[in-house]
């Protein structure tokens, strides 16, 4: 089981640009040692912010941070150097060769050079054999593994990706997935924002929802989708129905205008939700009346993002 212990504690974090936007207001976020968490949100929300203030890109307004114990502040030099970030852009000398770029990466941070481990890093991302080539010749996905490999080359503690898999295909995406699953299975903590709620749904560990630079909440991912996931069911008549059984008044269910189909919609958590299509379809049953399907679907972690962010859903984060 990984440590509970944070590697990672922010407090208060707020940053106001010239104009008065404030990207991010009163943040507080603990990250667990060894886990992966996925930071979701809109355009604008405050992710690359937040993870430019913890990567020293961004100045706070106001707020600490503490990494691996210690000040970000006052300990930045030292702390950064056990930190990887890659980023949402492109940035990377172009005209320089694989190898040689991801080999002056681990340079960067004071660290002697490896041959053998750099070999390793490009090999689990399937770039060994472009390591001669150009970045500039590579595909937009094949790009991307660099800046990942170029993260991964001073071997970070604390990991940052910053919508690692936007415009890559799917199959690259579900790559990445495994490349980042066997970082954790390393040791190291990862930190990812995406668009992609699949990705989030798929690896993390814990789930934070970002809103208005604002943390919504933050929770286990699947006592998240438990607490907060709903049922939804429609159930399709033999034959069109005059009133619903009285017995079902108490349950959120409406019957489509063709008196055709019931619909359900509730039940917060998935068990109570089966409980109540399990009660519909007991008492239709009881009263005779015959129905020839039912089509049930579970929330999944999108369907609850869009709830919180529309402010459908209750508030308060959770740690």
């Amino acid at each position: 089981m990984r440590g509970m212990e944070p590697i990672l504690e922010i407090r208060g974090l707020t940053k106001t640009y010239k104009g008065g936007f404030k990207a991010l207001n009163g943040v507080d976020l603990d990250i667990r040692k060894g886990e992966i968490f996925a930071l979701l949100g809109p355009n604008g929300a405050g992710k690359t912010t937040l993870i430019g203030a913890v990567c020293g890109l961004v100045r706070p307004t106001s707020g600490t941070i503490r990494a691996f114990g210690e000040d970000m502040g006052a300990n930045w030099r030292s702390l950064r150097a056990r930190i990887g970030l890659v980023p949402q852009e492109l940035a990377t000398d172009m005209f320089e060769p694989v190898l040689r770029s991801v080999s002056h990466s681990r340079g960067l941070f004071g660290l002697a050079p490896d041959p053998g481990r750099i070999e390793a890093i490009l090999k689990s991302l399937s770039l060994w054999d472009k390591r001669s080539v150009q970045i500039r010749a590579l595909s937009g996905g094949m790009k991307r593994r660099v800046l990942i490999a170029k993260a991964m080359a001073h071997d970070p503690e604390l990991l940052f990706l910053d919508e690692p898999t936007a415009g890559v295909d799917v199959e690259l995406r579900r790559d990445m997935w495994k490349q980042i699953a066997e970082m954790r299975e390393r040791g190291t903590t990862v930190i990812l924002t995406t668009h992609y709620i699949e990705e989030a749904e798929e690896m993390a560990d814990r789930v934070g929802i970002i809103r208005q630079g604002e943390i919504v909440m933050v929770d286990e991912k699947e006592a998240m989708m438990k607490r907060l996931g709903r049922t939804e069911a429609h159930i399709t008549l033999t034959a069109p129905l005059v009133n619903l059984p009285g017995a079902l008044a108490s349950l959120p269910i409406a019957l489509s205008d063709d008196r055709l189909t019931i619909t359900y919609r509730g039940g917060d958590g998935a068990g109570q939700g089966k409980a109540d299509v399990a009660t519909i379809t007991k008492e239709l049953t009881r009263a005779s009346i015959d129905y020839t399907g039912i089509d049930q679907h579970e929330s999944s972690l999108e369907d609850i993002f869009v709830d919180l962010l529309e402010g459908r859903s209750s508030q308060g984060a959770v740690a």
